[in-house]
């Protein structure tokens, strides 16, 4: 990737993105959304699971249910996943408002409910790996070196969870795409920070 000379982004930034405002307050011990996020994760985890079966069931709702177990069931599913999904990770894109924002939720805007939690889990799976990348960054760490970073990040979480790195189209996680904006200070348009981290997605996993 080639764009014009820039001041490196500050770590307080990544702090504050959309993304990471999201995973912040539903993961937060002290938050009154905890619940929810505990049911996300049963979520999050029955599509990893049914991604990784042998051979792999149709990507329905219902197996997405039955791969929760127990504690899995229509209601609470759409209540995570659905059109009106409460504290859906789209949602909080297009409510920033921003350029970059608005055209990252745009290739999140799913009408299949589980694509649309695959998308979420991408993040959940992800964000041990951003985190790390964000603490190995200083304020004076390039954009390209730490464009270079987050791509090796992706890469090495794609080759430790490839059929959810390959699923739903080789979608990046969508905290990747955002980072990458931040990093190349708007330099860089979430389109063009898709199209970039989806190629090293499909690099890595293969079609």
């Amino acid at each position: 990737m080639t764009t014009a000379p820039t001041a490196p982004a500050t770590i307080r930034e990544f702090d504050h993105t959309v993304v990471a405002r999201w995973m912040g307050r539903l993961s937060s011990n002290t938050s009154p959304r905890r619940n929810h996020w505990h049911t996300k994760l049963i979520y999050y985890r029955a599509a990893v699971r049914l991604l990784d079966s042998t051979p792999r069931p149709s990507l329905t709702w219902r197996n997405v249910v039955k791969a929760a177990g127990e504690r899995g069931c229509r209601s609470t599913f759409y209540e995570v996943a659905g059109s009106h999904a409460r504290h859906s990770m789209v949602t909080e894109l297009i409510s920033d408002g921003s350029t970059d924002s608005c055209q990252i939720a745009l290739y999140y805007w799913r009408s299949d409910p589980v694509e649309k939690l695959i998308d979420e889990a991408k993040v959940w799976s992800f964000w041990p790996y951003r985190q790390r990348l964000v603490r190995t960054l200083t304020d004076h760490t390039s954009p390209a070196a730490a464009g270079a970073e987050l791509t090796a990040e992706l890469v090495t979480w794609a080759s430790r969870n490839p059929a959810l790195a390959r699923a739903v189209g080789h979608k990046p996680p969508a905290c990747a795409v955002e980072d990458l904006t931040v990093i190349h200070r708007g330099l860089v348009s979430g389109t063009h920070a898709m199209q970039c981290l989806r190629e090293a997605l499909i690099a890595a996993t293969g079609h």
